[in-house]
């Protein structure tokens, strides 16, 4: 497998994880600016070819699976040249957009390929998705806090977008969202996607988290989740290396590798 986006914070913790997982082998690595021939990782055995032509790279490498944890423009880009080439892919990258998932789709399609497409690759915000969309059929309000580090560069979170619409899916119907009278901050209640307010915390304390709070009468029901490392990523990651080359087309979401 490649990894795209080698020297980004995921990237150096995929690449890791690769090379001391048993059944996975790491045969090539891509960054944006490259200096060295062969990526300096102390974990490997063997020398990692290293390049910043992911097309040239596929050609000589052969790899099987392109892991891409970069952001939306280089992701989709990524796409065009890795499924072209029939190399699967797993992608990581939130900020992708319904064309550019429909895009994928088409790709996969055309030259029988699997891609995996999640905003979030923990196994407990799988989970809180999972659960959020159970309670949604239950509960007329909602709404959902994201928190993440003060580098993170968006507002909101994919995660946080991808468990509203799940919600909204399995509820069948927009959210019950109250309006304030008089606003004396504007943007106080937040974004908000049919009846979901959706508010943002961006802290130096936070790793990543999420918490979903439904409402009805005289109760409240709060789910949350909150990452502490990014190692919390990896069991999803090698989950969906393993399992995106045996499936042909786009699978959206780590809950259906999971099949939730």
């Amino acid at each position: 497998m490649v990894v795209n986006g080698a020297l980004g914070r995921m990237g150096r913790e995929i690449t890791k994880a690769v090379v001391c997982e048993p059944g996975l082998k790491l045969v090539g690595a891509v960054e944006k600016e490259v200096t060295q021939r062969y990526l300096p990782l102390a974990e490997a055995v063997e020398l990692i070819p290293f390049s910043s032509d992911l097309s040239s790279l596929l050609r000589s490498c052969n790899a099987d699976v392109v892991v891409d944890f970069t952001n939306a423009e280089a992701s989709i880009a990524a796409a065009r040249i890795a499924v072209k080439q029939k190399a699967n892919m797993v992608i990581g990258t939130t900020g992708l957009s319904e064309e550019n998932l429909a895009e994928i789709e088409q790709l996969c399609i055309a030259n029988e390929v699997g891609v995996v497409v999640a905003p979030n690759f923990s196994l407990g915000a799988a989970v809180l998705i999972h659960l959020s969309k159970f309670a949604a059929k239950f509960f007329n309000y909602a709404e959902i806090i994201e928190m993440h580090h003060d580098k993170k560069e968006y507002a909101p979170s994919g995660t946080a977008l991808a468990t509203a619409r799940a919600m909204l899916q399995a509820r069948g119907k927009p959210f019950i969202f109250p309006e304030v009278e008089r606003k004396i901050l504007n943007n106080t209640r937040g974004g908000q996607i049919n009846g979901i307010a959706i508010h943002s915390l961006r802290l130096p304390g936070f790793m990543a988290g999420e918490e979903v709070i439904f409402s009805g009468e005289c109760e409240t029901l709060n789910l949350r989740y909150t990452t502490i490392g990014r190692e919390c990523y990896l069991p999803g990651i090698i989950l969906a290396i393993n399992e995106v080359i045996k499936r042909k087309g786009l699978t959206y979401g780590l809950d259906a590798l999971l099949e939730m």
